[in-house]
C-alpha cells in the first residue's frame, strides 16, 4: 500500500523513495518567527525525512475573537485569536517556505483551517492536502479541497467512525485519492490511547492507504507503526525540548526523528528481506566453517582401530565430517594411525561395509 501512497504523491525529486513517508510536522512550534519555519525545514530534511508539514492559520478566516484556549500557554498573547494572528504568514512568506522544502527535497505539505486558506494554499500548489482532525466533520472545507482533485489525507484525532465514513464517502465521490491516518487528539497522547489497532481497521474499512499521526512524543510508536506496514506517519517535531510553545510536549527532538527515520528503513529491510535458508546457509559457509565443529579423536590411534564412541568427540573448526555425523563414525576403522585432535576425513577411514 505504501507505494500506492507515494505513487499519488507528485514528490521532489530528491524526495522520491520507497516505503513510509515520514512527515515532520512543525505546526506552531516555529512561534510565529518565519526564520525559525526555514530552520525546521533545514533539520527535518537534515534528520532524512520525506515531507515537512505547517499548518496554515488565518485568524479572521478561522476563529472568533472569543475561541477559548486548550491550555494557556502564553504570556504575551491576551487571546487565543491573537495567538492565530500571531502564528500567520504572508502569501510571500509561505511561498518561500515551499521553495526552501523544494530545494531540500522535501514534500511540502501545510494543513488548512478555513477556506480562505485552501485558497492560499491551492496557490502554491499543494501536491497533497492533509486534513487536521479538527476539519475532518468540516465538510464544506472538505468539498473545496477534493475541486483541485488532489489528494488527501485525513486525519482522525477527534472523529468517530460515522463521522470519518461520511468525509471518506465525500472525498470518494469526488473521485480523489485519500488516506485514513490513526490519530488521537491528546497531548502527548499515552501510549494504551495511540490506537495502533485501528490501522488494519480503517485499510479493511475504506480500502486505502493508512497511516498514524502521532502526539506521543517519542519514537515508539512510529516504529512499531512501521512494522505494521504503515504507508505514511506523521510525527511533531521541536528543535530542543527546551523549547516554547504547546505542540512541545508531544515532539521529538531532531536527533530523535533520525533516529526515527533510520530505525523505520531498518525495519522496512527487515519487513522485506525474503530470505532463503538455504541460500543463506550457504553464503555464510566460511562463516559456518569457523563456528561450527567436526569429528575429531580424542587421543591418538594407531591404523586399524575400530572406533568407539569414546573414542571421537566434536570441536572446532568446521572443515571435517559433520559433528551430526558422529554416531555413523561407530564400527568403522581407521586406515591411517592419527594424532590426538585430529580432524578425521572421509580418507582417514576404511570404506564402509
Amino acid at each position: 500500500m505504501s507505494a500506492s501512497l507515494r505513487n499519488m504523491i507528485r514528490f521532489p525529486a530528491a524526495a522520491r523513495g520507497t516505503g513510509c513517508v515520514i512527515v515532520g510536522e512543525v505546526a506552531q512550534s516555529h512561534d510565529g518567527s518565519l526564520g525559525l519555519a526555514h530552520s525546521f525545514i533545514d533539520a527535518i530534511a537534515d534528520a532524512g525525512a520525506d515531507a515537512v508539514k505547517f499548518q496554515t492559520h488565518i485568524a479572521a478566516a478561522e476563529s472568533t475573537p472569543g475561541e477559548p484556549w486548550r491550555v494557556k500557554f502564553s504570556k504575551q498573547d491576551a487571546s487565543r485569536y491573537d495567538y492565530w494572528k500571531r502564528m500567520e504568514f504572508t502569501e510571500t512568506q509561505w511561498t518561500g517556505l515551499r521553495q526552501h522544502a523544494d530545494e531540500r527535497g522535501l514534500l511540502f505539505l501545510s494543513s488548512p483551517f478555513s477556506l480562505e486558506a485552501v485558497e492560499l494554499l491551492r496557490r502554491l500548489d499543494m501536491a497533497v492536502w492533509k486534513i487536521a482532525s479538527g476539519e475532518v466533520s468540516n465538510l464544506m472545507l472538505l468539498e473545496a479541497i477534493a475541486k483541485t482533485k488532489r489528494p488527501m489525507v485525513l486525519s482522525s484525532g477527534m472523529s468517530n467512525l460515522q463521522e470519518l465514513d461520511a468525509a471518506v464517502a465525500l472525498v470518494r465521490g469526488a473521485e480523489v485519492p485519500f488516506g485514513v491516518m490513526q490519530c488521537t487528539s491528546m497531548y502527548p497522547c499515552p501510549p494504551d490511547k495511540v490506537g495502533l489497532g485501528l490501522l488494519e481497521t480503517y485499510r479493511a474499512r475504506y480500502g486505502c492507504p493508512v497511516g498514524l499521526s502521532d502526539h506521543s512524543g517519542t519514537i515508539y510508536p512510529g516504529l512499531a507503526a512501521a512494522t505494521l506496514g504503515c504507508d505514511i506517519l506523521e510525527i511533531h517535531v521541536a528543535l530542543s525540548r527546551e523549547m516554547f510553545g504547546p505542540d512541545v510536549p508531544s515532539s521529538v527532538t531532531t536527533s530523535e526523528l533520525r533516529q526515527l527515520v533510520e530505525g523505520i528503513r531498518f525495519i522496512e529491510a527487515m519487513r522485506g528481506g525474503d530470505v532463503d535458508k538455504d541460500a543463506m546457509a550457504e553464503e555464510l559457509s566460511t562463516v559456518r566453517a569457523l563456528f561450527t565443529k567436526s569429528v575429531v579423536v580424542r587421543r591418538a590411534l594407531p591404523a586399524g582401530t575400530v572406533l568407539r564412541l569414546d573414542h571421537l568427540t566434536v570441536k572446532k573448526p568446521g572443515t571435517g565430517i559433520p559433528a551430526a555425523n558422529l554416531a555413523d563414525l561407530v564400527g568403522r576403522t581407521l586406515r591411517r594411525e592419527v594424532a590426538a585432535d585430529t580432524l578425521l576425513s572421509v580418507s582417514d577411514l576404511e570404506d564402509a561395509k
